[in-house]
């Protein structure tokens, strides 16, 4: 496998930019590309045959443009719904973002755990089986948070957020049973960890956030192999944006922090 092409991170918004940090952290030498699909942005929102259609269409068009070496699909309600239609249809291999469900019943001490993730996410059938095969001696306590991804994207831009709405988002995580209480939360959309010095603050108690990105790099990389290019073909690749009119001035710190350029969009609007 080539790994002088990109890796491509694709999400619905911003925050796959938790797994590009990780990704670049640990392959700092390989070449990186992001698509957000903001036209169609937030993928919860959108009937399930929908959001399938639109994620197959729009990182179809992205591998005809990029040839990535891999692609990331850095979004779990992307991943429990398109994940094995990508793989079926498109001759990339894919690196997908499920619930970190079995490393949190593994973390926990209590048997009191939580998966902290969209309404979308938490409803499929997906995630429930991850439960079963992974989490049925725990206690398992699913929240589905209707407003946190775009909580997240606006902490992102402007480094504040509501944090009463932020507060009243997590609350249904925490639970007490007896002498017991929630001891980890599954973050299982990538905005979440965005968000996670906020949590901490507002949090009844302390608890283990488990974040999946770490992860979801590693096993990018195993895929990759040597997973690294050599200094004098490192470059920059431009943040793509599908629709072509999401307002990024508010948020080009965030990304050129990152190494990352805008261009022009892949113009996919949304169709619906």
């Amino acid at each position: 496998m080539s790994v002088s092409a990109p890796v491509l991170i694709f999400d619905s918004g911003l925050g796959g930019l938790t797994i590009y940090d990780q990704v670049r952290q640990l392959m700092p030498q390989q070449p990186l590309a992001y698509l957000a699909d903001d036209a169609g942005f937030p993928y919860g929102d959108l009937t399930e045959d929908a959001c399938k259609a639109r994620v197959v269409h729009v990182v179809s068009e992205a591998i005809a443009r990029l040839r990535p070496a891999l692609v990331i699909v850095a979004c779990n309600t992307a991943s429990t719904i398109a994940l094995g239609a990508l793989r079926a249809s498109l001759g990339v291999p894919f690196v997908g973002t499920v619930p970190a469900v079995k490393p949190a019943a593994a973390a926990s001490t209590t048997g009191l755990i939580s998966v902290l993730g969209t309404p979308a996410t938490i409803s499929r059938d997906y995630t429930r089986e991850l439960i079963a095969a992974h989490a049925a001696s725990s206690d398992v306590t699913l929240v589905g948070a209707s407003q946190l991804a775009r909580l997240a994207e606006r902490f992102l831009a402007e480094g504040n957020t509501d944090e009463a709405a932020v507060k009243a988002e997590i609350a249904p995580c925490f639970r007490q049973v007896g002498d017991r209480r929630t001891d980890c939360i599954a973050l299982a959309c990538t905005h979440y960890p965005l968000l996670l010095d906020v949590f901490q603050r507002v949090a009844p108690w302390p608890v283990t956030w488990i974040d999946p990105a770490p992860a979801v790099a590693r096993r990018a990389q195993s895929l990759l192999g040597q997973g690294a290019v050599s200094p004098q073909n490192e470059k920059l690749m431009p943040f793509f944006l599908t629709s072509g009119d999401h307002p990024m001035a508010h948020l080009q710190n965030a990304l050129a922090k990152r190494g990352l350029v805008t261009a022009e969009g892949l113009k996919i609007p949304f169709a619906g």
